[in-house]
């Protein structure tokens, strides 16, 4: 059997320049470690050697705002150097004003500024997987020729999208929707259910919210993927595996080379998000085989 797929240079998946980041899904992702920001990374590269002192541990802002008032106290009020009790309770008052205006502070700011991040949102109930005509893998191994694909759904996410059309950038990189509620067919891969590597792409979120693909790193082998095609026929995968690249060490041939057998690939973006670049350090991609 031969390979209907291409056998050039293979585009790399990009993200859309405004990608959305979500602490709560870096959360879910890599259970337990915090992802800092960058100037904190900076700022603990200097790790203290064998002798060398601990830093003494910077003052409480209790301690810090009982000396201001009591050195403001001393200097302009020299009645109460005569009494210490007075000079105490002086810098209790003080203390607690400071607390209060620092706790109104605080919360004027957490009600007007906006919420850093929102929280991870609910994943979405499954749907009833689609009925219709398939086409035996036998049949299609064979095929030259076979209709576009049009739709895809994913019962197990409750994914159901039109698909559109993907091509190449001028810069080699994939193609990717203008819009995050769709997915797209790669058409310099094989149309799905013939021999090759099919590809189709689609975002992971954006500033908005979750893309069509926002769940797509949760599926598991043996979730059935439904590929809809112009002249009413469908192509059933069925998953075999989940991976996540990076992106600079992204297994072009793994992905998009020839195999014997009609697959599936699905791709998005994943892993940890880089604000300096605003974009996603990974790719996720699903590998699925034609089963009916």
């Amino acid at each position: 059997m031969g390979y209907s797929g291409p056998t050039g240079p293979m585009p790399v998946l990009t993200c859309l320049p405004e990608d959305w980041w979500d602490p709560a899904w870096q959360a879910a992702q890599s259970p337990g470690v915090t992802v800092p920001e960058r100037g904190i990374w900076e700022a603990s590269a200097g790790i203290a050697g064998p002798g060398t002192p601990a830093a003494e541990s910077p003052p409480s802002w209790r301690r810090v705002a009982g000396t201001t008032v009591s050195l403001w106290a001393s200097r302009h009020l020299p009645w109460l150097r005569r009494s210490p009790r007075r000079l105490m309770a002086a810098a209790v008052l003080g203390a607690g004003l400071v607390a209060v205006g620092v706790g109104v502070t605080g919360l004027t700011v957490s009600t007007l500024s906006p919420a850093h991040a929102a929280p991870l949102p609910a994943r979405p109930d499954p749907i009833p997987a689609p009925t219709g005509r398939t086409v035996l893998p036998a049949s299609l191994a064979t095929s030259q020729q076979a209709a576009r694909p049009v739709w895809l759904s994913i019962p197990s996410i409750g994914v159901r999208t039109r698909l559109i059309r993907l091509g190449v950038n001028s810069n080699g990189t994939l193609q990717v929707p203008a819009t995050t509620t769709v997915a797209g067919w790669y058409t310099g891969s094989p149309r799905p259910g013939t021999v090759g590597s099919a590809i189709i792409a689609g975002h992971v979120d954006s500033r908005s919210g979750p893309g069509i693909f926002f769940w797509l790193r949760t599926l598991r082998p043996g979730d059935r993927v439904y590929v809809g095609r112009a002249d009413g026929t469908m192509a059933v995968f069925t998953v075999t595996k989940i991976r996540r690249f990076a992106k600079d060490q992204f297994p072009t041939a793994e992905v998009y080379g020839p195999v014997p057998d009609s697959e599936l690939r699905l791709i998005t973006c994943g892993g940890t998000f880089d604000r300096s670049l605003g974009s996603y350090l990974s790719n996720v991609v699903v590998f699925a085989r034609l089963t009916g």
